[in-house]
């Protein structure tokens, strides 16, 4: 990831969602030439989300996003999906940080469920 806006949301959404869950476990996949740095994970008895950056925005991509509640409309992309959801977050969007948690945890119990 370059060191930009985006690192910094990308940063600030890492911790919310330790925050959420401190067991959750960060690894990167799928590296390949033309995404050397590959694509950050996070998962906690089973894939909960994806963080990609893009140029004008980070995208996390949760696994399992259409079955989880969504009360605040955190989600803001792939809203037709059939199993998954995302949020697009842009340069001067602020990440609402109690419905965020809240759906990092929804996304930990589907998991568990």
């Amino acid at each position: 990831m370059s060191t930009d806006w985006r690192e910094a949301k990308a940063d600030e959404v890492r911790s919310l969602i330790m925050r959420a869950e401190p067991d959750m476990t960060e690894e990167v996949k799928w590296r390949k030439p033309s995404n050397p740095d590959g694509v950050p994970t996070f998962s906690l008895d089973g894939l909960v989300c994806t963080l990609e950056t893009y140029k004008d925005k980070i995208k996390l991509t949760f696994a399992k996003g259409a079955s989880l509640p969504d009360p605040s409309s955190v989600f803001n992309a792939s809203l037709t999906a059939g199993t998954r959801r995302a949020i697009d977050i842009k340069e001067n969007d602020e990440v609402d940080a109690d419905a965020f948690v809240a759906l990092i945890q929804a996304a930990v119990a589907a998991n568990r469920e």
